[in-house]
């Protein structure tokens, strides 16, 4: 049998090694999933509720284990990987959002009863990330088994190990092995889960190239329901703010946390330049402070490594590229381990830049760019394919409002951080970066779709024009 490595990027060493379930299986994996769903629905939402509440008490009770298995996989520090995984503990309360939102709709009238139902779509295919590999999945697969569906749930290859851990504890809390399966593999497989015919959903988080590919993909099919999320090129715009030091922290922490992996992390600094000498020189101070190291280091490191030696190469490049073409240096990109995908964080500024590329950098590489004023800095921020996350730093709350009606992203902050997301609320963007079907609690009004009944409790009708009468 194949099986899947998984490695810790800090290390080098072998973190776990998982079965890989070959494309030329994928037709009797869909044919269990398909074969338990009715079961599964008629369970009805309150049993099937039941059990994930279980599934919840069980992420509670090994929140410390799964966060420190999840910060070796990935690479994250371990306070992140563990706050990760406790967050799967609060599925409790966040399933009594997915409950209001799946109950029937009545509508009395003075004749009959009409009815809206929620119906599961069938199957699910969820494709998810190795950067939040616990949380992003739970945001797919805990609505859509809340439904009513089943779920055929791929993680990244580059983290196999925490993918197989989470749909074990599905099964430890009861839910059937057939109802929740994790499906172990690479870009092939994935594919192959998109193209068949009786996935009747795909909910995919990661890169824009792969959402395009599968969007594509599924273009023919209008019966298959598509949720994307894509990442962006974020902006943070900073206006004139007496508190420059709590500007660079928000700016530091929106752009290198999580080493800067993270789909909402800010990809570009947007400054006016009455706040641009003091709000540079405040970041590039507080850089040299920010503890890079082995996510287990002592003391506790702010950012770890990136993913992997490609990705810290990647990075390299993309530094050199933004320098040999108008940007300049305000903190060096460095790897300070060849060997190892260790970086420091980087802030660069492009504004001399005649064509700055609109991608997303990932990792902690911050660009810079000067404007006149806040409808300068709007109309650069709005300047990408992507609208995931902005956020304004300073102003007053008629700035806010300016910037909120006129900025092109589903996440809109003032004086907070790009990144950190509830899932209490809407979680996705626009253009490159989704196609409006955010994750989070609210991805159940996607994962079922409303049925209109009309009801009466006896058969009534009269014949009227129309009708003979003898």
């Amino acid at each position: 049998m194949e099986t899947l490595k998984s490695y810790n990027p800090a290390t080098g060493e072998v973190v776990g090694e998982v079965p890989v379930t070959p494309a030329s299986d994928i037709p009797a994996v869909v044919a269990r999933a398909r074969a338990a769903q009715p079961a599964w629905e008629e369970l009805g939402l309150e049993g099937r509720v039941d059990l994930l509440r279980k599934t919840a008490e069980i992420f509670a009770e090994r929140a410390e284990a799964h966060g420190e298995l999840m910060t070796k996989e990935m690479g994250k520090p371990l306070k992140e990987g563990i706050g990760e995984a406790k967050s799967l503990a609060y599925i409790d309360h966040e399933l009594d959002e997915i409950v209001a939102t799946l109950q029937p709709e009545v509508v009395e009238d003075k004749r009959l009863r009409s009815t809206v139902y929620h119906d599961p779509l069938g199957v699910v295919g969820a494709i998810t990330p190795w950067n939040f590999p616990m949380s992003m999945p739970a945001w797919m697969v805990l609505p859509a088994l809340a439904a009513g569906n089943t779920v055929v749930f791929k993680p990244s290859e580059k983290t196999p190990a925490v993918g197989a851990l989470l749909v074990e504890c599905f099964h430890r809390a009861g839910i059937d092995k057939h109802v929740v399966q994790a499906l172990i593999g690479g870009p092939d497989e994935g594919k192959a889960l998109v193209a068949h015919p009786e996935v009747d959903g795909v909910l995919f988080t990661g890169s824009a190239q792969a959402g395009i590919a599968i969007n594509r993909k599924c273009a023919t099919n209008p019966g298959k329901i598509l949720a994307l999320e894509m990442g962006g090129n974020n902006p943070i715009v900073v206006m004139k703010t007496p508190k420059v030091e709590d500007a660079a922290l928000l700016i530091a922490r929106s752009a290198f946390t999580t080493a800067g992996q993270r789909c909402t992390a800010a990809r570009r600094l947007i400054v006016t330049e009455d706040m641009y000498d003091e709000t540079v020189q405040a970041v590039k101070d507080l850089i040299p402070k920010i503890i890079v190291d082995e996510p287990f280091a002592d003391p506790a490191p702010f950012m770890g490594c990136v993913i992997d030696n490609q990705a810290a190469d990647q990075l390299a490049e993309s530094f050199l590229y933004l320098l040999s073409n108008g940007g300049k240096a305000i903190r060096h990109l460095k790897r300070p381990q060849e060997d190892k995908p260790f970086v420091t964080p980087a802030l660069i500024d492009t504004t001399a830049m005649e064509e700055r590329p609109d991608v997303e950098l990932f990792g902690p590489l911050l660009q810079v760019i000067k404007v006149t004023d806040l409808d300068a800095a709007i109309a650069e921020a709005n300047n990408t394919r992507f609208g995931l996350s902005a956020s304004l730093i300073g102003g007053a709350p008629e700035d806010y409002n300016h910037f909120w009606a006129n900025i092109r992203a589903g996440i809109v902050n003032w004086n907070q951080p790009t990144n950190g997301a509830s899932s209490k609320q809407p979680f996705g963007g626009l253009g490159l970066s989704g196609n409006h079907r955010p994750a989070a609690y609210y991805a159940a009004d996607y994962c079922a779709y409303p049925v209109a009944s009309s009801e009466i409790g006896q058969p009534r009708a009269s014949m009227g024009v129309g009708f003979k009468t003898d």
